[in-house]
């Protein structure tokens, strides 16, 4: 009977790895195959030590291991950043598991808004009321060759319904979830944009976090009076219909919020420039160099 070789030390360390960490992560060998596309039984093997992967199986099942095949093959390599990345991912697993189909579509949509690359820039404009996002945006959409989306609009679509209509049938955190789910839609698909987003996106934390993280934000200031009158002039008299102290509570509005929309990433104050200097303007400090 011939004698079986014996086992490669390397493959051994290896294989001892593999397993350390796909049990540290709560993943069967069956789960891990189908992640990384290696069979189960191959699996087992290289568990075992007797496996001679190719590299690029290899590099496959390290990063279903959310790890490196150097970080696999080195034992002098960080085994404390991959225990802690071992120890994320299967808090993330155990979140997740026997979700259901919908709120996995809902995780991916987030995932993909978060972290997916874009081909094109997104730019957000944020500011209050009057501010000139529907004026400017499209005219900048136009010169960068982006499309121009109303978040507000793609909130009403969404719904069925006006705002107004969501505001008083659902209330305003109904509101709030309909914008971070339309946000994270119009951001998982890769495409770029200019998007005119509501003047009190950036009460919602998590929103507002979402949008700097994946979006170029660009702050439209104005003075108080700006917006008042920009609003006149579009024919809405309700900022001063029956509201004596309209102009005080829009001041202090705004006061409450400079601080807010001056963490976007560019300013520019709309009551030094007409709107097409503005958009100039934007283009040269948001188009391609």
């Amino acid at each position: 009977m011939a004698r079986r070789p014996p086992r490669s030390a390397l493959l051994a360390a290896v294989g001892a790895r593999v397993r350390a960490l796909r049990e540290s992560q709560g993943l069967t060998q069956r789960t891990l195959a189908e992640t990384s596309g290696v069979s189960a039984r191959f699996l087992a093997q290289l568990e075992a030590g007797d496996g001679n992967i190719s590299l690029e199986r290899f590099d496959a099942v390290a990063r279903a291991l959310a790890t490196s095949p150097a970080a696999l093959l080195d034992p002098r390599a960080s085994i404390e950043g991959d225990d802690e990345r071992a120890k994320q991912r299967a808090a993330v697993n155990e979140l997740v598991d026997r979700r259901s189909s919908i709120e996995l579509s809902e995780v991916r949509r987030w995932l993909e808004a978060r972290f997916a690359r874009r081909t094109a820039p997104t730019i957000a404009l944020i500011g209050l009321r009057g501010a000139g996002k529907s004026t400017i945006g499209p005219k900048l959409a136009e010169r960068l060759s982006l499309r121009f989306v109303e978040l507000d609009a793609a909130i009403e679509r969404a719904a069925g319904l006006t705002l107004s209509e969501i505001f008083q049938i659902h209330g305003e955190g109904y509101y709030r979830r309909l914008e971070r789910e339309t946000l994270m839609g119009l951001l998982a698909d890769g495409d770029g944009m200019v998007v005119a987003t509501g003047g009190s996106i950036v009460n919602d934390k998590e929103t507002y976090k979402l949008l700097r993280r994946r979006a170029v934000t660009v702050w439209l200031k104005a003075r108080p009076e700006d917006h008042w009158n920009r609003v006149i002039q579009q024919g809405d008299q309700r900022p001063m219909a029956q509201h004596p102290h309209a102009m005080s509570e829009l001041r202090a509005l705004l006061a409450a919020r400079e601080r807010l929309y001056s963490e976007a990433e560019h300013v520019i104050d709309t009551a030094r420039f007409d709107v097409d200097a503005a958009v100039e303007k934007l283009a040269r400090e948001l188009g391609p160099s």
